[in-house]
């Protein structure tokens, strides 16, 4: 992604910054709940690569999807609610409603915040994103962005939509901590899993194994609740291959699309490695659940002590590594 300084479908957004500049500062409705209310309009879109194939259909489905997703993103933080606009006789539209209206029609919705852009397809491989965010509460720009990306499927308009919402996250964090609105990351805590290769060899848990997996699993969840950081996300419905034979260790990342799925913004896999009968250390691996990305690696000193110890272990990972971060 990269930013580029104009383009010819963005008129309507610069005349929207001007008309905020003119505006005097009105206020808008208090967060209920400290959850900062935001509207994100419906894109519009601009195609002007002259292909021969008509793309209106996957466009529109996408374009719908792009806004859809950054509800759903907004929502998932806990530090927003979303609200939908009401603008008449017509539907709010970008560029059609006239920009009083917009603002209006949001402000009686209950919205703090206002997102709204366009997609601006300018060849068969480049595509640009206006995207503006505006407080309504002091009718300041949150964030004003013009972004280009590659391609023009399903992935490549998926991929958009979450550098897109990264950065509007990013930029209205200040408004929600401003609002108290601290949003509480869901975590989804899978069940601790062992490599052993204390034999030289990989050995299959043994009933007490597993029973000391499970206690160590129920220490680092316990914790974790506690702590308030995370709110944490029941994982017992998960019914991956990966996660019944617990080898999501071994799965190259995919415990983030299982922990997406479950409603999870993060997702921890815990490895207990068992080097020898009185030798382990005890791995997490934290990742992002909607973008694969690693959050995080943090490892135990090698430590002394048999299976019956593992819950120790795990106890002392989570309190001076996760939860320390």
């Amino acid at each position: 992604m990269m930013r580029r300084a104009a383009l010819p479908f963005a008129t309507g957004f610069c005349l929207f910054l001007a008309f905020v500049g003119a505006q005097r500062a009105q206020s808008a409705p208090a967060a209920q709940g400290n959850q900062i209310g935001v509207a994100v309009l419906d894109f519009t879109y601009a195609d002007t690569a002259g292909e021969a194939q008509d793309m209106t259909t996957e466009h529109q489905k996408w374009l719908g999807s792009l806004a859809a997703g950054l509800r759903k993103d907004f929502e998932r933080t806990g530090a927003y609610r979303v609200v939908t606009p009401v603008c008449r006789p017509e539907p709010c539209e970008v560029g059609r409603t006239p920009l009083d209206q917009l603002e209006g029609a949001a402000k009686e919705a209950g919205a703090q915040l206002l997102v709204m852009g366009g997609v601006h397809k300018e060849s068969t491989l480049v595509q640009w994103a206006k995207v503006l965010a505006v407080s309504l509460i002091d009718n300041q720009v949150v964030t004003d962005r013009l972004l280009t990306f590659r391609g023009d499927n399903e992935n490549a308009w998926e991929r958009a939509e979450e550098f897109i919402s990264s950065d509007l996250l990013a930029a209205a964090a200040p408004l929600a901590d401003a609002s108290g609105a601290s949003p509480t990351p869901k975590l989804a805590v899978f069940d601790f899993e062992l490599l052993d290769v204390s034999g030289g060899a990989l050995i299959p848990e043994s009933a007490e194994d597993l029973e000391q997996l499970r206690l160590a699993t129920e220490e680092a969840r316990r914790l974790i609740s506690q702590s308030g950081r995370y709110a944490l996300v029941d994982v017992s419905a998960a019914d991956a291959g990966e996660v019944k034979a617990r080898k999501l260790s071994d799965c190259d990342g995919c415990d983030a699309a299982v922990a997406a799925k479950l409603g999870a913004d993060e997702s921890l896999v815990a490895i207990v490695t068992r080097v020898s009968r009185t030798d382990y250390a005890v791995t997490y691996k934290l990742r992002d659940a909607h973008s694969g990305k690693l959050i995080g690696v943090e490892q135990t000193d090698l430590r002394i002590g048999a299976n019956y110890s593992w819950p120790r272990g795990a106890a002392w990972l989570i309190q001076n590594k996760l939860l320390a971060r």
